[in-house]
This record gives structure tokens, C-alpha cells and sequence, in this order.
């Protein structure tokens, strides 16, 4: 004799639909949890970014580039502060921007494509807005971590002179996060693998590193390309972490876009690619 229950279909139907419960209402949480799980596999390569980056960038531009700057300019060589000082700030979001660009570039084209969760996940009670704000929280449950080592390495070399400079890391993430969601935005689009990634990285993040003010003052260019960096959200949270590092003077509507315009991408973004992601998973 089995011992299998036997149910009838009302029992199954409520059995079924009671299983979903916790799936539609914690979607976004099981879907962070599978992409932080999925981040152990280059958990060393986070690892080594995370504490390698900060310490190489800030030895390179504190004893190196930053003595020569400051030795023939003086202390006060750009700004009114050292060189370190000035391009810390513009290290910190870049450092940022560059986990946004890794986690929302070849993740999103491997979960539609090459190993297609994604279908999976909506296959279960988890919807394409719920992949989405999964996805997003554990970006930032690398980022955040990755921008703390940066700005206690910071600290170490001397070049946060404010003691609010801590409030650089939320200017950083807010940076990286609206340059990563204007990435998914489009990398969720991607149905065929030509290269679009790669072209990114060399035509947008690449460009946006040395038009944005981030290793000298954005008035340095010509002005044919300094608009590069007026739509750069590096731009803007580098000039803003250094409105809170070192009290850069500006005028108060100027600061107010430095929050408003990144703000404002990621949130147009981030509605964007959850209607991007419900229409494509449910085609």
C-alpha cells in the first residue's frame, strides 16, 4: 500500500499556492542570496581587487605620482589641497564604478544566456521586478564592503582631511550604482554576444575614467570635452566627495545636481530594467 497522501485538486491548488507565499514575498532576497552565493567562485579575485586596488592606486598617486605633483606645486599643488587629496575622492567612486560595471555587464548576459537562471527564477513565484532588486542588493553587498577597505586605506595614507569624508562612500555608491543600472538597463536588452560588453568598458567606462575630472580639474580640458564629464556621474560624485573631503568650493545648486542627476538615473534605470526583465522573461 502507498503511503503517498492523497489530496484533492482543491487541496493541491491551496498546497501549491500556499508554497509560493514566501517566494513572492522574499523573491528579491532569494535572488541576492543565489548571486552572493555564485560571487564565492571568484571570491578570491573580489578579495584581492577589494584590498589590492586601494593600496596599489593610493601607493602609485601618494609616493608616487602625487610627490612629483606636490613637489614642484606645493602642498596646496590643485585646489588648494595635495594631489592625493584631490584625486582620493575620484579614486573611491571609481573603484565603485568599476564593481558596478563588472556585476551588471557578464552576470545579466549569463543568466539570459550562457546559463539561463534567470528563466529559471521566473519559472518559480519570483518575478522579473523581484531578479531585478535581487540582483541590485547583492551588487551592493560587494560594493559597500569594497568602498569601506578603500576609504580605511584612504584614511591611512592621509588623504581624507575632513571628518565627515566618510559620507564619500555613500557619494561613491550612489556614483556606481547609477552608472551600473544604466548598464543592466541595456546589458538585459543583449540577445546576441557581439562584443557589446567589451565595448563598454573601452567606449564608456574607459572615456568617462579620463573626461571626469579624475586625475586633474575638469576645467583642464578643452571645452569641446568637458561635456563628456558633465553627463559622467563620476563627474558628479567626484566632485561632490570632494565638496565633503576637503570643502571644495562651489555653488549650492551645483552640489544639489551632484545628487539629483545620479538620483535621478537610478531611478529611471532601475524601473527601466525591471520592465526590461518582466517583458523579455515572458516572452
Amino acid at each position: 500500500m502507498s503511503g503517498r497522501e492523497v489530496l484533492s485538486d482543491a487541496a493541491w491548488r491551496e498546497r501549491v499556492l500556499a508554497g509560493g507565499v514566501r517566494p513572492r514575498r522574499y523573491g528579491s532576497w532569494y535572488v541576492a542570496e543565489h548571486r552572493i552565493r555564485s560571487m564565492r567562485s571568484y571570491g578570491q579575485t573580489i578579495l584581492a581587487t577589494s584590498i589590492g586596488n586601494p593600496l596599489i592606486y593610493l601607493f602609485a598617486l601618494g609616493i608616487g605620482l602625487a610627490t612629483l605633483v606636490d613637489a614642484n606645486l606645493g602642498d596646496d599643488a590643485v585646489q588648494g589641497v595635495s594631489y592625493l587629496v584631490f584625486v582620493a575622492p575620484a579614486l573611491l567612486g571609481l573603484a565603485a564604478v568599476m564593481v558596478s560595471a563588472e556585476e551588471f555587464t557578464y552576470p545579466i548576459m549569463l543568466g539570459f544566456k550562457w546559463n539561463p537562471i534567470f528563466f529559471g527564477m521566473n519559472a518559480a513565484p519570483i518575478t522579473g521586478g523581484q531578479i531585478t532588486n535581487g540582483i541590485l542588493i547583492s551588487v551592493l553587498a560587494r560594493m559597500v564592503p569594497t568602498c569601506v577597505i578603500y576609504f580605511i586605506a584612504m584614511v591611512l595614507f592621509g588623504a581624507v582631511p575632513s571628518a565627515v569624508g566618510i559620507l564619500m562612500i555613500p557619494i561613491a555608491v550612489l556614483t556606481a550604482m547609477s552608472v551600473g543600472l544604466a548598464i543592466m538597463a541595456y546589458t538585459a536588452r543583449i540577445e546576441q554576444d557581439k562584443g557589446q560588453m567589451a565595448l563598454i568598458m573601452r567606449f564608456g567606462i574607459t572615456p568617462m575614467l579620463l573626461f571626469s575630472g579624475t586625475f586633474f580639474p575638469l576645467s583642464q580640458l578643452p571645452v569641446y570635452l568637458q561635456w563628456i564629464g558633465w553627463i559622467s556621474p563620476l563627474w558628479h560624485g567626484t566632485e561632490l566627495g570632494r565638496v565633503i573631503s576637503y570643502s571644495l568650493a562651489e555653488p549650492a545648486w551645483l552640489t544639489a545636481v551632484h545628487v539629483l542627476y545620479p538620483a535621478a538615473i537610478i531611478v529611471v534605470c532601475w524601473r527601466t530594467s525591471q520592465r526590461v526583465f518582466t517583458a523579455r522573461l515572458n516572452k
